[in-house]
């Protein structure tokens, strides 16, 4: 398994810059995001649960997360994971995904645990202003995610920006490589999957 890890702050283009790399890759690929690990909270209230702040590295589950990249690693599937994210709760389907040749992993927390980062055969961390990030963020969490605009300003003030500053920009010296996103960087996108594509010709190396 090529495992590949992009990280960087909320909003800035993790998921768009995976599925891109996805796109471009010769071998079959399997992206996973570091949301489908939150740790579940069935003992609390919807209000409770609303409190939570989502932007530490502690509400999430990095030993669940572990395991299924060690499976992967030994060419086992892995449940599909889920997460609702109006209900605040976590929603597997209990159908099985992978093993795959490549895995795409992204999150603001996947640096945050040396073991995981260790299992990164490339890590990336994308880079981008933090008023995009927040206008994208907006965008993102009114229609997809069943937000208010005020929810959104309290949580990126009171959350993400502090977990920002105190966690995430410290991933990028990091990674091997830091992507500016602010832009569609398909050049960028085309020089990582012919590097990844090199790294990983291989007779093991299924096609898609």
């Amino acid at each position: 398994m090529y495992l590949i890890g992009i990280t960087g702050p909320s909003g800035s283009g993790k998921s768009t810059l995976a599925a891109k790399l996805a796109d471009r890759l010769s071998c079959r690929t399997l992206c996973l995001t570091q949301d489908m690990y939150y740790k579940d909270t069935p003992q609390l209230s919807d209000r409770q649960r609303r409190q939570l702040n989502y932007d530490a590295p502690q509400r999430f589950d990095f030993e669940l997360l572990q395991g299924d990249l060690s499976r992967l690693a030994q060419e086992q599937p892995i449940e599909r994971r889920e997460y609702d994210y109006v209900r605040y709760r976590r929603n597997d389907t209990g159908e099985m995904i992978g093993p795959a040749p490549v895995v795409i992993l992204e999150g603001i927390h996947i640096f945050y645990r040396e073991e995981i980062a260790a299992l990164c055969n490339l890590k990336i961390f994308v880079q981008l202003d933090a008023d995009l990030c927040l206008l994208r963020r907006l965008r993102r969490d009114l229609s997809e995610r069943g937000r208010t605009l005020d929810s959104v300003a309290q949580q990126y003030e009171s959350s993400v920006k502090p977990m920002y500053e105190k966690y995430v920009r410290n991933y990028a010296p990091l990674a091997d490589l830091v992507i500016p996103t602010a832009h569609d960087n398909a050049l960028a996108v085309e020089i990582l999957a012919q590097y990844v594509n090199r790294q990983t010709a291989s007779k093991a190396c299924l096609p898609r």
